[in-house]
């Protein structure tokens, strides 16, 4: 359900919170399903003081991390318009070059840092990817054993049939069935409100939990065990990055109103109302959220439950598909097939690869993991892992783009990480218990990524090295080479110089074309690039008609040769597509016995290099125009 940002205004505020609501909610919108009964799971005594805790520890987690990091702080670093972990990383590149533009080696290094730990925080969401669909659907299932206990063998089959559902379903887009998640998640919240009120209304001391007096003393009073509940609380907040990353898609007005008129007040009525419920009644945490509900509404509430977590599901899928492409435009990640599945709303996606990778380690941790409690204790650390990525990124963008003053990004840095780095510390004690799943997955993504990049860097520094400068071909008799009619169009991605397939192309041809373009398409690290700025020309070379041609794409843009060229010729250079050709290099990757890529990532980056998917359809370049030379790259 991506719309460009630009589109938003375009919109009534009203039409686009209702449409945050739901998108940008279903994940955190339905830890109400699991989070309370996991926090007294662990045997912490259901009583009304240890209620109230457990209440004003949610109560404030929330609003600390959610409500102040996240709607207040951190939405506030927007990448024109955009969120996201890559649109955070991208920023603050961004503000690093710009304050240490004087200082390239210092530049260096920062800028090596924030990649890495936007890696980092990318690759724990995809591991947090993984399980969000798992857990949610699998806890609102769960409320058969409540409703049908002779049922219960058939939860798994479900929880798998809805999951298989939903990922067959990707390939045809999610634009039309977005449409019905609204008026879902508009009523799944209003229930919310309603189940939580009715049962305040019975012990309306629940509310002094909001006191902080309560919070702390269950922390001290249970001492190493409070510690331990911490980590089941920051299930409460799942999904918290999510009003971050969809900004985007609906802007920072929609959802701020979204979540402080409507979805903040629907969560914590329904988690004190469950508060209230196990108060009176201790023994229903059993599952206290399906049991605040009466007997007659307990089927409707598991059909809704169902949708609900669908929704948080989807959406947790669609960010998925969404960084897979950002990282791929970025250059972070190997080029792979991405599919646009809405002809009006560009950002709408599906990333095959990543979908079935997906389900597949879906079925897996439904299957492994069987419960929704098992599940818990391995969700938490990616979740709490990125929040402190996303800390630290909004900190440098503080510092280098906003110049706040040490105190005021001191007291951001500190106060928050404190909060984050307490979640951590808590979820990894389930390191040996499930915690370990997400930390195994966020590593091995990580070193991928990380292999990639530096093979990347690798062969971009061979074909610089080996790069020829106009002059220096100018210079040397072209007379000597025959001339054809037509265009050349040579694609590289080295910025300055002759490219080494055109070198590759006259060595064994030797023939020049009247018009040669040196082609070269660059991503920049903001999400869009104006047309208008996208095009930059060059005319070199006395002789013949030589032009430098540079393409500037934002990370949430899919480059356009063939629309490249209607640029050129309203710049004045004029390229007849039926009389141009595009050469382009096949390269084969080998390794020197010396060279400085280790050797345990060198197999692995020649797969990733070889299973990349065609720069002749990623570019859109017309394949019927498309010469490919043999070229050989020693690293």
């Amino acid at each position: 359900m991506s719309i460009h940002s630009s589109s938003n205004s375009k919109q009534p505020l009203t039409s686009l919170a209702l449409g945050a609501i739901g998108v940008v909610f279903g994940d955190i919108g339905t830890s109400p399903l699991y989070a309370l009964k996991e926090v007294f799971k662990d045997g912490v005594s259901i009583d009304t003081p240890h209620v109230l805790g457990v209440l004003s520890l949610i109560f404030w987690s929330i609003t600390l991390v959610v409500t102040a990091k996240y709607a207040i702080f951190i939405m506030r670093a927007d990448n024109k318009g955009e969120g996201g972990i890559m649109a955070l990383m991208a920023l603050a590149l961004l503000g690093v070059k710009k304050s240490e533009s004087d200082n390239e080696i210092k530049t260096n290094k920062k800028s090596a840092f924030i990649i890495i730990l936007g890696l980092l925080g990318a690759s724990l969401f995809f591991g947090d990817s993984m399980i969000t669909p798992a857990i949610s659907v699998l806890s609102a299932v769960e409320g058969l054993q409540i409703i049908a206990p002779s049922l219960d063998n058939y939860i798994l089959p479900i929880t798998i049939a809805v999951l298989g559902g939903l990922f067959v379903i990707q390939a045809k887009g999610t634009g039309k069935v977005g449409k019905i998640f609204s008026p879902i998640m508009i009523f799944w919240f209003s229930l919310l409100s309603v189940l939580g009120v009715i049962n305040i209304a019975e012990t309306p001391s629940v509310l002094m939990a909001i006191n902080p007096y309560y919070a702390l003393h269950i922390l001290f009073e249970l001492g190493w065990h409070g510690f331990l509940i911490l980590g089941a609380v920051v299930l409460a907040i799942t999904g918290a990055e999510a009003l971050y990353a969809d900004m985007g898609h609906f802007g920072l007005k929609p959802i701020r109103y979204a979540w402080f008129g409507f979805v903040f007040p629907a969560l914590l009525l329904n988690y004190f109302g469950q508060g209230a419920l196990l108060i009176n009644h201790p023994e229903a945490i059993q599952n206290p959220f399906y049991l605040l509900a009466p007997t007659w509404a307990l089927y409707p509430l598991l059909i809704l439950s169902t949708f609900a977590t669908v929704i948080a599901s989807q959406a947790v899928i669609s960010g998925a598909f969404s960084v897979t492409r950002q990282a791929v435009q970025l250059g972070y990640c190997p080029r792979m097939k991405i599919l646009h599945t809405s002809g009006e709303a560009m950002g709408q996606v599906y990333v095959p690869a990543v979908n079935w990778m997906l389900m597949v380690s879906v079925f897996i941790l439904v299957l492994t993991f069987k419960s929704s409690s098992a599940l818990a204790s391995a969700y938490g650390i990616a979740v709490t892992g990125t929040m402190i990525v996303d800390t630290i990124l909004a900190s440098i963008i503080f510092k280098e783009l906003w110049n706040w003053n040490k105190p005021t990004r001191f007291s951001f840095l500190g106060a928050f990480l404190i909060v984050d780095i307490a979640f951590l510390s808590s979820n990894s004690l389930k390191i040996p218990t499930g915690g370990w799943l997400p930390l195994v997955i966020a590593c091995i993504l990580f070193f991928i990524l990380t292999t990639w990049i530096k093979g990347r860097g690798l062969v971009n520094q061979y074909m610089e090295a080996r790069r020829t400068l106009f002059e220096d071909f100018e210079a040397r008799n072209t007379m000597d080479f025959a001339t054809v009619n037509g265009t050349a169009i040579y694609l590289t991605r080295t910025l300055h110089g002759l490219p080494e397939v055109f070198l590759h192309n006259i060595e064994h041809n030797h023939v020049l074309h009247k018009q040669i373009v040196v082609l070269t398409i660059v991503t920049m690290n903001e999400p869009y690039v104006d047309e208008a700025h996208s095009l930059k020309i060059r005319t070199f070379g006395k002789t013949r008609n030589f032009y430098r041609v540079k393409l500037y794409y934002g990370f949430k843009q899919d480059a356009d040769v063939r629309r490249a060229l209607e640029l050129c010729a309203k710049e004045g250079l004029v390229i007849n597509p039926k009389q141009a050709s595009f050469f382009i290099g096949s390269e084969e990757i080998a390794f020197r016995n010396k060279s400085i890529m280790p050797k345990w990532r060198r197999g692995l980056f020649k797969f990733l290099f070889n299973n990349s998917s065609s720069a002749i359809h990623f570019f859109k370049i017309p394949v019927d125009r498309v010469v490919q030379l043999g070229i050989r790259i020693e690293l």
